[in-house]
């Protein structure tokens, strides 16, 4: 049988979120909101999500690399690393950010801000140019006070979407596994080894490294 599904993880917001799909078909997804569980609650979740399919059927894992929760982000991309790695296949790092702006881009051509709450009164912030062939980054992920955000925001010559982001987004697993689905139809291959997590304002992305 030919290796033509994907599944996605998402785990950077208090919602669990697995998308499961073959090419060209529907996807589907489900959320569970598992909050402080996630990391006793998370591969038993997915064990029970994959059938039918199995993990020999699968040809790409994706990811949600943050920002978000700080443990949660970790476990999930620990773990989609250590499935990919056994698995032998790519794994598609995808920003949470971008994951929600390319949720939004199916209603909207243009620019879509994006705000998220951060620690400490700060905000995870992008920017992402929507056009017909996805998603253009503008402004990369980043960690910013709300000031800064505004005067950025205030500086920007062409119209944009301000969308703020809070609560759960296990829902955008559906998106990250279409983004990581059209990434792979251009023929990019990432090696797990290169999935890291985004933290923002905790720099121990090459803790992942090892």
């Amino acid at each position: 049988m030919a290796k033509n599904y994907g599944l996605a993880i998402h785990t950077s917001s208090p919602e669990l979120g697995l998308a499961m799909g073959k090419f060209g078909e529907p996807v589907r997804c489900q959320t569970w909101h598992l909050g402080r569980d996630l990391s006793t609650q998370l591969h038993q979740h997915i064990s029970e999500f994959m059938p039918p399919q199995t993990w020999s059927d699968l040809q790409l894992i994706a990811v949600a690399r943050g920002p978000g929760s700080f443990t949660g982000t970790r476990l999930g991309v620990v773990t989609a690393r250590t499935l990919a790695q056994q698995l032998d296949i790519p794994l598609f790092a995808i920003s949470t950010l971008a994951a929600a702006a390319y949720n939004f881009a199916k209603d909207y051509h243009g620019n879509i801000a994006l705000e998220m709450p951060a620690q400490r009164g700060q905000l995870f912030v992008a920017i992402y140019q929507v056009s017909s062939q996805g998603l253009v980054t503008e402004l990369a992920d980043s960690v910013m006070s709300p000031s800064q955000w505004e005067m950025l925001l205030s500086q920007q010559d062409k119209p944009l979407k301000k969308i703020l982001l809070t609560g759960g987004l296990g829902h955008t697993s559906c998106a990250i596994l279409e983004w990581a689905t059209l990434l792979w139809e251009q023929g990019n291959r990432p090696h797990w080894s290169d999935a890291l997590p985004f933290y923002g304002q905790h720099p121990v992305q090459n803790l992942m490294a090892d």
